[in-house]
């Protein structure tokens, strides 16, 4: 279990008062700091990586260490250590991002939500409006992606998740599948995505697959991911 530090509690402190983020980050404690396992396969460091925060020269760390850790935490139980043991590695290319660094991604348009709409998501440290945890990642399956790369093939994923996992939302990108997968205290349970799919009235992208009120939203459509027992026999499962 992380434990802060009395510069870092401190730094936590100014950090909820109107600064920016934690300043108390020294390279030890992020060393240590990214040790913290979160489940079977990831570890804390595993998600701190951040593209911005590289270029502009941020720490991309949390003001509250312990929420982040047990938001992450259930984000990898819940959702990629199942995903990594039925369709191998689980690329994490945007994970956690601190306020600062969503601030900045956000300012200078590098596709980042704002704050508030990111809190208990990339946001793992800050709580929802309503006072909830959460965590999101943005994943790549690569072996799913070598398996099923035509169009609309991302909907058999999205579809076995949907039947199987706890997910909150799911939002799917063109290039290599790649996913925004969350976690929440209060699951939205809803597909959004940006790669084409086939619907009912044609080729469809920019939209929802599904999420509450819509009629394909209850779970049981194994005709739409059974086909991934060609490449993946585990993803069968007996279920749905």
């Amino acid at each position: 279990m992380f434990v802060l530090s009395r510069a870092q509690a401190e730094a936590r402190t100014q950090g909820e008062n109107g600064s920016l983020g934690m300043t108390g980050w020294t390279v030890a404690s992020l060393n240590d700091f990214g040790r913290t396992r979160l489940s079977q396969h990831f570890y804390m460091r595993d998600f701190l990586f951040s593209d911005i925060a590289a270029v502009h020269g941020l720490v991309n760390a949390p003001d509250d260490p312990e929420l982040a850790v047990a938001a992450g935490t259930q984000l990898c139980e819940q959702l990629l250590e199942p995903l990594q043991r039925l369709f191998g590695r689980v690329a994490i290319r945007s994970a956690y991002r601190s306020c600062a660094v969503n601030q900045l991604g956000n300012e200078r348009g590098h596709n980042c939500a704002s704050n508030a709409k990111n809190y208990a998501a990339h946001i793992w440290d800050r709580r929802d409006a309503a006072g909830h945890m959460g965590a999101m990642a943005c994943i790549v399956l690569a072996e799913f992606v070598d398996a099923f790369p035509g169009d609309g093939d991302w909907t058999r994923l999205a579809w076995w998740i949907h039947d199987h996992l706890p997910y909150a939302t799911l939002e799917f990108f063109p290039t290599n599948w790649a996913v925004n997968i969350g976690w929440h205290e209060q699951p939205a349970r809803s597909i959004y995505s940006y790669a084409k799919w086939q619907a009912d009235a044609g080729w469809k992208r920019n939209g929802y697959l599904t999420r509450p009120g819509m009629a394909n939203h209850a779970t049981g459509h194994r005709t739409e991911w059974e086909a991934l027992a060609e490449r993946f026999p585990l993803a069968t499962g007996g279920q749905n």
